[in-house]
């Protein structure tokens, strides 16, 4: 996409002192006319349709206006002034709520905790609605979908802190250091407590007790390397027999199991093994606690024997973040979170080049991986090859929905629990059933799909129970203005649907123009089209009809798969 900022030259204007006789004289310049301004090219509809497939690629969605600034900007362009828009964090929120808490300005509730439970998805449901820097929070959410941290452990969904502020940590490492960003996950509480490495105690033969392996083998199946050896285009590297090389095997699972231990919750008076949580700083070494044993890691490092702790991690994390499988095996999983299901090798070597610095010297630097997957021509790809698209996130497709239909809450703060969403949907950010998300990489529904090897993620949490209850969802939104799960003593959410209202009245067409470049990106399916224009044809009613005919775009398979 070609840059459509135009820069205008800035012109001087010199004045000039003339001097004459027994004295000085001066004479006013004369006034230069100022240049007249450029007017921002309007897009082109090609431009809009491609501007509109980057917001719903890197973003919750976005209004229609928001998108022509995407076009008249340039992709580029545009994705670098987000990168550089200072994070919006949620730890915030739940501050303001805490205090209000205190002070008694919440309603009363049975049990205390009802509303230490709601807190961390209140925060959540307000800056994802209302955060200027919407592609870092898109970016976070599709973190939070591969480094799984879930409120079904207790301790974390009791703990207002616990998931705000890992989240927040998720948010400041989006677009940095991939090395960076795994140290922060690998030091956070919350994973400690989710994936049992915080309070993990070196090894005492005597009492028969070992280093916890939980997070050592996660670290490595889900958050760096995966289970098989891989080219840089995500196809598996085969040994001698034809087989799958496995990147690690039970013996560097026990020794990595030994680098993370004898890390405990940091804060005041932070002790090895203390029974009670502190989520706001990063979990602290205790010597005493850690294994000082040599530890033998992959591709032969060995880490020597009484090395401090905080060093043992930092050469664990290197070891890990080095491998070459780091690009391809994260670089297609954030393809599909954002992008496509099926990236083809290509498209997948390209971003595992980005991930390797080739480009820029500098390997794990997110903000250009991010933008690699982002502008590659397959993003923008045509719609008819096996590549293109994936089903859309009933959670992601749910708020994109909101968004882009202007929903406004009467005092700003759009404070949802977010329970019901989670309920119907089968998804809400930071609940995962388990540590491999919501649906797994590799699912593939059995059929066509399968037939034709390839994957369908989001599929698993689908079946003909849960398209209902996503088209009821839509439903309720659109045509009864019932938002879900929003706090009345917040205040209110309700839609505006004015600007199409207004397209309608114009005709038909217009407002199905409009919705196609907006929700599907030019992709209305002829067929589509023509049956809601025909329904649309019935309806008197302005109101109604611009409401049935948004309701239908957004039940039907076309919006329902981004392509």
């Amino acid at each position: 996409m070609r840059l459509l900022i135009l820069s205008i030259l800035a012109m001087s204007v010199a004045i000039v002192a003339a001097c004459g006789g027994g004295g000085s004289s001066s004479r006013a310049a004369t006034p230069t006319p100022s240049p007249t301004p450029t007017p921002t090219p309007v897009p082109t509809l090609v431009e809009m349709q491609a501007a509109s497939k980057l917001a719903s690629q890197s973003t919750f969605g976005l209004i229609y206006s928001d998108v022509e600034t995407v076009a008249q900007m340039g992709h580029e362009a545009w994705l670098d002034e987000q990168i550089a828009i200072t994070p919006t964090y949620h730890k915030p929120v739940v501050d303001d709520l805490m205090l209000m808490l205190d002070r008694g300005e919440l309603p009363e509730v049975d049990d205390e905790f009802e509303h230490l439970i709601r807190f961390r998805r209140y925060a959540w449901w307000n800056r994802t609605m209302t955060a200027p820097d919407v592609f870092r929070q898109r970016i976070a959410f599709a973190l939070s979908e591969i480094f799984v941290v879930s409120d079904n452990v207790d301790v974390l969904i009791i703990s207002p802190y616990a998931l705000s502020v890992y989240y927040d940590w998720l948010l400041a490492n989006a677009f940095g250091n991939y090395r960076d960003l795994i140290e922060a996950v690998a030091l956070n509480p919350a994973m400690g407590v989710y994936l049992s490495h915080v309070n993990n105690a070196k090894a005492d033969p005597d009492r028969n007790t070992f280093p916890d392996e939980n997070f050592a083998r996660e670290v490595m199946q889900l958050f760096t390397i995966g289970l098989f050896e891989l080219n840089p285009d995500g196809s598996q590297v085969l040994g001698a027999n034809g087989q799958p090389i496995p990147t690690y095997d039970n013996d560097d699972i026990r020794e990595m199991a030994k680098i993370f231990t004898g890390l405990s919750y940091g804060g005041p008076n932070a002790i090895f093994g203390q029974p009670w949580p502190y989520f706001q700083a990063r979990m602290q070494m205790f010597e005493d606690a850690h294994e000082p044993v040599e530890k033998r890691l992959l591709s032969g490092l060995v880490v020597p024997a009484e090395q401090p702790g905080d060093l043992d991690i930092s050469d664990a994390l290197d070891n890990l973040f080095n491998h070459p499988n780091v690009g391809p095996f994260i670089g297609k999983q954030l393809i599909q979170r954002l992008v496509s299901s099926n990236p083809s090798p290509d498209y997948l070597a390209r971003v595992s080049s980005a991930f390797n610095g080739d480009q820029t010297g500098v390997r794990g630097d997110m903000a250009a991986v991010f933008k690699a997957i982002l502008t590659d021509g397959e993003a923008q790809a045509p719609t008819n090859t096996i590549h293109a698209g994936r089903l859309r996130e009933p959670l992601v497709r749910y708020i994109a929905m909101l968004r882009q239909l202007n929903a406004t809450a009467e005092d700003g703060l759009f404070y949802s629990q977010g329970f019901t969403q989670q309920f119907l949907l089968r998804q809400h950010p930071l609940s995962a059933p388990s540590v491999f998300n919501f649906f797994l990489p590799a699912h593939s529904p059995t059929g066509p799909l399968a037939d034709a090897q390839l994957v369908a993620p989001e599929f698993q949490i689908t079946d003909s129970s849960s398209v209902v209850t996503m088209t009821n969802v839509i439903d309720w939104a659109v045509t009864g203005n019932l938002v879900l799960d929003i706090e009345p003593h917040f205040g209110a959410v309700s839609l505006d649907l004015g600007e199409y209202v207004a397209l309608a009245q114009e005709s038909n067409d217009a407002l199905l123009d409009r919705l196609d470049v907006l929700f599907t990106h030019g992709g209305l399916s002829a067929a589509t089209r023509t049956a809601i224009a025909a329904i649309m044809q019935d309806i008197d009613d302005v109101d109604f009809r611009t409401k049935t005919a948004i309701y239908l775009l957004l039940t039907s398979p076309d919006y329902a798969t981004s392509i």
